[in-house]
């Protein structure tokens, strides 16, 4: 069986950036279960992996237009520290749920304190990033309908109800 869209897809992975820096990895973890065709990984890697069978094994670099897009510095804006009423002690790197320009949930991420200003980020902590992967197949199944149906796998390393 090839991977194709609307098959449930069970991967190894191993994720790192140009530096030869671990971001992510399934190894001593569970497998990352997707649905091809659903959008529940990045695009190119998503690309890379149609039409592969189990046991193959690749190396994939995917640049951002690809993965998270590239940087967009218009995400990034300084707020009062008033905007986060009823929170105690902001840090950075603490992420929170804002409104989007399109009126769309986004989430930002503190990148800077200075008194009263509070620096956000709304990029995704990989945008403007070259990923680098080494995949290896596992196993691939069809979706059931539910599956389908919901746009992710269920059960095993995927989504739970």
């Amino acid at each position: 069986m090839l991977i194709a869209a609307n098959k449930a897809v069970s991967i190894d992975y191993t994720l790192t950036n140009d530096a030869g820096e671990v971001i992510d990895s399934s190894a001593g973890g569970a497998p990352l279960v997707y649905l091809q065709g659903a959008g529940n990984i990045i695009p190119g890697l998503e690309k890379a992996l149609e039409g592969k069978a189990v046991g193959d094994e690749l190396d994939v670099s995917v640049e951002p237009e690809d993965a998270y897009g590239e940087y967009a510095a218009e995400l990034v804006s300084t707020l009062s520290r008033s905007m986060f009423e009823g929170v105690d002690e902001l840090e950075v790197g603490m992420q929170f749920h804002a409104s989007a320009p399109d009126g769309q949930m986004q989430i930002v991420t503190i990148r800077d304190l200075d008194g009263d200003d509070v620096t956000v980020d709304g990029n995704h902590p990989l945008a403007g990033q070259r990923l680098n992967f080494k995949v290896k197949i596992v196993a691939i199944r069809d979706a059931s309908q539910e599956e389908v149906a919901h746009g992710h796998v269920h059960g095993e390393g995927g989504h739970h109800h």
